[in-house]
């Protein structure tokens, strides 16, 4: 009878003891956030992410009632910032704002990442792009045709930028397969965030760049738009879908998913602090709904659409799976 006494006794306390965690965890939860919040890039100052994130900051920081401080980790297309993220306690504390897709794909599959891309738990895709393929305004150049047959003939006399692992990177070593150019052929520049690649251009030290269109809005004057990769052309650029653009060579390519930008914690927060995941989540979610954010996005040419954890989530395991394809064009 005194064993079951103990036992029962035990029982009782684990019981309590679980609940004053529950209790703990509550009210830890309806205190968060208590400090500063970082949300880390993973890219230079000047680039889209970039962009979007101090956009976004302030009107963040105003909902959640906490400053939001902006760390840009910069280097080996974003997995510098992947991995800091990783390593940082998962108390909610630090976001991860970069553009997923196709980085978080192309580090993974050919940049040698460790982490997976389940490790991240993705708050929402808010801004979706497309390449864009554009010279400089005074190339000779007219056509993608006369383009990519200089490259071919004349090699070693075009200079081209990317973004280090993004899709343009992809689509431009895709491109110069498909036609049977050596890699070689072309000068190619990659850049650690677009904001250098887009001065590079638009200053004439490179010809040729392949990078996010909506992006791009600020070197438009510098610029020639030869083709954008989408199914249909776009009416804010003068120009022909990549398809259209390089139907006399004989040849198509595949209309790849384009950017997609938003924010992200890692999973172990969202498993560890679901309450605290559930409060930041409607805090974007209220941020992105009010009119005077949306205004001043549109204005800023950045994207401002909520999609929500779960289809975000979605998104980029979706990318994910297309990219697998085409990985190894951003092998050495």
């Amino acid at each position: 009878m005194y064993t079951v006494f103990v036992k029962n006794t035990l029982k009782m306390m684990s019981v309590s003891i679980l609940g004053l965690g529950l209790v703990s965890s509550s009210l830890l939860a309806d205190n968060y956030p208590n400090k500063a919040i970082n949300v880390v890039v993973g890219f230079g100052i000047g680039g889209s992410a970039d962009r979007m994130t101090r956009s976004m900051s302030t009107f963040l920081a105003d909902e959640i009632e906490q400053r939001i401080k902006i760390i840009n980790k910069k280097g080996a297309a974003t997995q510098i910032a992947a991995n800091y993220v990783l390593k940082k306690p998962a108390n909610g504390y630090t976001m991860f704002a970069s553009t997923f897709s196709p980085y978080m794909a192309t580090t993974i599959l050919s940049g040698g990442a460790k982490y997976k891309v389940q490790d991240f738990s993705f708050i929402n895709i808010q801004w979706f792009d497309f390449e864009l393929f554009a010279v400089n305004k005074d190339t000779k150049f007219k056509n993608m045709v006369d383009l990519m047959n200089e490259i071919k003939n004349k090699p070693k006399t075009l200079k081209a930028a990317v973004v280090q692992g993004s899709g343009g990177h992809l689509m431009l070593n895709l491109l110069l397969e498909k036609y049977n150019i050596p890699r070689e052929n072309l000068n190619l520049v990659t850049y650690s965030s677009g904001g250098k690649a887009r001065t590079a251009v638009a200053g004439g030290q490179v010809d040729l760049i392949v990078i996010s269109a909506q992006g791009s809005e600020s070197i438009r004057e510098f610029i020639r738009p030869l083709a954008v990769l989408k199914d249909k052309r776009m009416k804010r650029w003068d120009a022909p879908t990549l398809n259209e653009a390089i139907a006399p060579l004989g040849f198509k390519l595949p209309v790849l998913p384009g950017s997609m930008r938003g924010f992200a914690v890692s999973s172990k927060f969202k498993k560890k602090y679901p309450n605290r995941f559930k409060k930041l989540t409607q805090a974007m979610q209220q941020t992105l709904a009010t009119k005077g954010v949306q205004k001043f996005l549109k204005k800023s040419n950045i994207g401002y659409t909520w999609t929500g954890p779960e289809k975000s989530n979605q998104l980029i395991l979706n990318s994910f799976d297309i990219f697998k394809e085409y990985a190894y064009l951003l092998k050495k």
